[in-house]
């Protein structure tokens, strides 16, 4: 039986019924142009700062892009089901959505029932908005958290599939970003591109410690001042 992918989910249940407010084809389509929307902008940031921290610490580029080039030794392609030995460039990943999520302030949630959190009263139809950057730069979750370290994840079980509080770049329970997949994807799979095919090297011998860091304002946090790298070809993979 072939696994059922979320088309095949969604369009299975519109046609089951049942609901109390049923799906629609609008609905369906609208939940992938929020996926292809939500997986886009956020993913090309990502990328971005993963870049940016490798550049600025060179032990972490040369080891994320040995565990690619010796995982990918001789293939002219990589594809997208060849990702999964890539652990510490995964680790990679984390890390940068550790110390740079993409929405550091996450979509805002609406109070569906009166509640007490740390003393405050939490009343019905109330706005909140979880600052996701917040949890994963404290200090009381994470050593040495403003650091650039992704060994951190090596032999951890935090993840960011919304079951550690600490770690929430996208979002969590039933209604956490549900392009998780797709942009985890496309990251992954264009950083491991990168790394294989090409050197990088920063332009007109800038020093990696003065790479701008600022970010944008706005609901995504990308950065100011856009990475400029300078490429050779790595052709070993011939």
């Amino acid at each position: 039986m072939q696994e059922e992918d979320l088309l095949d989910v969604l369009l299975r249940v519109k046609e089951e019924g049942g609901l109390e407010f049923p799906i629609t084809n609008n609905n369906i389509k609208a939940i992938f142009v929020d996926i292809f929307g939500g997986g886009t902008d956020t993913s090309s940031v990502t990328i971005e700062w993963a870049m940016t921290e490798m550049m600025r610490h060179p032990i972490v580029l040369e080891k994320a892009q040995s565990e690619v080039r010796e995982t990918f030794k001789g293939n002219k392609k990589i594809m997208e089901s060849d990702l999964q030995g890539l652990s510490y460039l995964q680790s990679v990943i984390k890390e940068t959505l550790r110390l740079h999520p993409p929405i550091p302030m996450l979509v805002p949630r609406v109070c569906r029932e009166h509640c007490k959190i740390n003393g405050y009263d939490i009343p019905v139809k109330m706005k909140l908005i979880i600052n996701a950057w917040a949890c994963s730069t404290d200090p009381e979750y994470w050593d040495d958290a403003e650091s650039f370290k992704p060994e951190r994840f090596e032999n951890s079980s935090v993840d960011f599939m919304g079951t550690n509080y600490h770690f929430i770049p996208f979002g969590s329970g039933r209604r956490m970003c549900p392009g998780i997949n797709f942009g985890l994807t496309t990251v992954e799979l264009f950083l491991a591109q990168m790394l294989y095919y090409f050197n990088w090297k920063l332009p007109d011998g800038l020093n990696p410690k003065d790479v701008d860091m600022m970010e944008t304002e706005g609901a995504i946090a990308a950065k100011r001042v856009h990475l400029h790298l300078i490429p050779t070809s790595y052709a070993s993979y011939n």
